[in-house]
């Protein structure tokens, strides 16, 4: 290169699932060469349903109109702003204001960036969970703020510990990101907790991000940390149609909050972009007015697959919680484990010679041995390191193929 890349790139790498997946597809052109099948991926959360009929009619009809292919506003359609509004407004009994207090994404992950760079000086500190979405971390590097991270731990629910958050020094902490039905654990939201949520944030001056992506899957009473009376003066809520609409592609998410903290967040986006293609935002307000019969069947067809996950596990020995949330299943696997045991070819490895987590040598294991691809839990985070994680966003057949190929494996 004929310059050095920026300091703020340093602490962070590529992103981990872009990286794995050039992998397995320089491993699949092997396989390919020695007429094996190709590797099963049971590892993103992209959602392989359709999207509702109606977002797919509108997206088609809208691009055959020639004046809907210009630059569009950069706070979205007022019918789009309306529509998340009155989606919060049925599912989550939340009051959003759709002309100040709603701002449309390149979905939702975008708004963890561009909030980031509106709210965080450098020096800055950020409360991220571990283990978490590995984002925020990312995010918080980017604009050369510091992360303090807080434990996410099994014996709390995966809940943060407030006893130990208020003994934390929270000099110079400015934003704390949460995340439920929480990713990778499956942890559920409840009302007491965003209470607990809200009240830290405004006797601290902390801005509260949820991330709230997953509050429809596998779950019957969705919430929204803003639901909790005055959450608005200290709290943010990032959301999108990637996963309960089938939608991850196109790229559709939002964000709400008090109208200064969108006036912030638009004053960032709008150098960044040029408003969302209007077929793309129609199409959207067709998928947000689903009944609820949408997302029953949805989940239906989810537990059918978190079944055939959790027989996975029961195969590799994994424990994990039935009752999770969300589009994914996380398993706990201890260094004793057998498949913890054997290097990626099945060689036996001796003590301490190996200093991989115990669930990145289970998934290493089975990838090799297998070719099932199945997340380890340390991307998330340390206390994700004796953990792996299964997607639900791979048909019952795929399910039942990745069992079969891991069952050879085991003998």
């Amino acid at each position: 290169m004929i310059i050095r890349p920026a300091r703020r790139t340093e602490n962070i790498n590529e992103y981990y699932f872009s990286a794995k997946l050039k992998e397995i597809d320089r491993l699949n052109a092997v396989r390919s060469e020695e007429g094996k099948d190709r590797i099963i991926n049971l590892g993103i959360g992209a959602p392989d349903g359709m999207p509702p009929v109606q977002a797919i009619e509108a997206l088609v009809e809208s691009a055959r109109q020639p004046g809907n292919h210009a630059y569009q506003s950069y706070t979205g359609i007022p019918e789009l702003r309306q529509a998340f509004a009155e989606w919060y407004r049925r599912y989550y009994g939340v009051e959003l204001d759709p002309a100040a207090e709603i701002q449309p994404l390149v979905g939702s992950k975008e708004g963890i960036l561009l909030l980031s760079l509106a709210f965080l000086n450098e020096g800055d500190k950020v409360l991220v969970p571990d283990p978490g979405y590995p984002t925020y971390l990312s995010a918080t590097a980017l604009v050369q703020a510091e992360p303090v991270k807080y434990d996410l731990v099994e014996e709390n629910g995966w809940q943060p510990d407030f006893d130990a958050l208020e003994k934390t020094d929270l000099t110079g902490v400015r934003m704390m990101w949460t995340n439920y039905p929480n990713m990778p654990t499956g942890a559920p939201a409840t009302e007491e907790l965003y209470r607990k949520l809200a009240d830290f944030g405004r006797r601290h001056g902390i801005m509260i991000c949820n991330d709230n992506p997953y509050s429809f899957i596998l779950n019957d009473r969705p919430l929204s940390i803003l639901g909790v009376p005055g959450a608005k003066e200290c709290c943010v809520e990032l959301n999108s149609l990637s996963k309960a609409h089938n939608m991850s592609g196109w790229r559709i998410g939002m964000a709400a909050a008090s109208g200064e903290v969108i006036s912030q967040l638009l004053k960032v986006k709008s150098q960044m972009d040029s408003g969302m293609f209007r077929p793309l935002q129609l199409a959207a307000v067709q998928a947000l007015s689903q009944r609820p019969e949408w997302f029953e069947s949805l989940n239906a067809e989810y537990r059918k697959r978190k079944v055939l996950a959790g027989k996975i596990f029961d195969m590799i020995g994994a424990e994990y919680d039935p009752g999770s949330m969300g589009m994914f299943l996380w398993g706990k696997v201890g260094s004793d484990n057998p498949l913890a045991t054997e290097g990626p070819d099945g060689s036996p490895l001796g003590a301490g010679e190996d200093l991989r987590s115990p669930g990145e040598k289970v998934s290493d294991r089975i990838l090799y041995g297998a070719g099932v691809f199945i997340t380890p839990g340390f991307i998330f985070g340390k206390n994700g390191r004796d953990h792996i994680r299964i997607s639900l966003c791979a048909g019952p057949e795929i399910l039942e193929n990745a069992a079969e190929k891991i069952r050879e494996l085991m003998g």
